[in-house]
């Protein structure tokens, strides 16, 4: 595989920071969930390649992506297809997890001609989250150490997020911007039932975000939709990152 490289755009005079995880393949655009980066992504990269080239973007406030003045539907889904407008991409594959997938079925719902087929991870057409627990996680600490102290079990979900700073070791977002970031909340029946193109809906058996009944009227009520279920939590792609970029590639192999 192609060594990664990250580069920088200008979205609304924002820095949006992306990893390309390179090849000649076709182009899939990754998006995280909150809390990640696209670092997150590269298992998944190396899972698919070298049939598809993985770009992942930082999203708005998280990563090395600047903070922006909002964390709106509209803002999110308008990076999104600027970013592909920049890169010169029509047609890609759009990937997401969490966050990510309903930014990723909403991109595809409200711009068509930018999404050739959709692969969401573990997050449904209703949303209901509280991301407020975040606000606990210290600000600072004074070691790496310290901060995997104070962040207790999160810390395991986090790694890729942690940052050395001129005043100590933090995070790469700011959680009131997770909070502010969760108007993800909603019923967006609509948009995923909206757009026409193929679709992988991959689903967590142990997930406390998207349920097993859930997941199945998502596949039945929208056409050209498969569903497949791995056992793990609600990031897939990193607990069994095998089985999540078998089940990729499959997809995208039947296109």
């Amino acid at each position: 595989m192609t060594e990664p490289t990250r580069h920088v755009v200008s979205v609304g005079g924002r820095r949006l920071s992306y990893v390309d995880y390179g090849g000649r393949g076709q182009p899939l655009l990754a998006l995280h969930g909150h809390f990640g980066e696209a670092r997150t992504f590269a298992g998944l990269a190396a899972e698919v390649s070298p049939g598809r080239r993985v770009i992942a973007l930082d999203q708005r406030g998280h990563g090395r992506s600047e903070r922006p003045s909002d964390f709106s539907r509209d803002g999110y889904i308008g990076d999104a297809a600027t970013f592909l407008d920049l890169l010169g991409i029509r047609d890609a594959v759009v990937l997401g997890h969490s966050l990510g997938g309903v930014n990723a079925y909403q991109l595809a719902a409200r711009h068509p001609g930018l999404v050739r087929a959709l692969v969401v991870e573990d997050i449904g057409a209703e949303v209901d989250g509280d991301l407020s627990f975040c606000l606990s996680w210290p600000a600072r600490a004074p070691s790496r150490a310290a901060l995997i102290e104070g962040l207790a079990g999160s810390a395991r979900y986090l790694a890729d997020a942690f940052r050395e700073y001129p005043d100590g070791w933090g995070l790469a977002f700011e959680p009131r911007d997770m909070v502010a970031s969760q108007q993800l909340n909603g019923d967006h029946w609509d948009d995923w039932l909206s757009s026409r193109c193929p679709a992988l809906l991959v689903h967590g058996t142990r997930s406390g975000v998207l349920s097993a009944q859930h997941a199945r009227d998502m596949a039945a009520r929208r056409p050209d939709t498969r569903l497949v279920e791995l056992p793990t939590g609600h990031t897939v792609h990193e607990t069994d990152p095998v089985g999540f970029g078998t089940a990729v590639r499959t997809f995208l192999d039947s296109l």
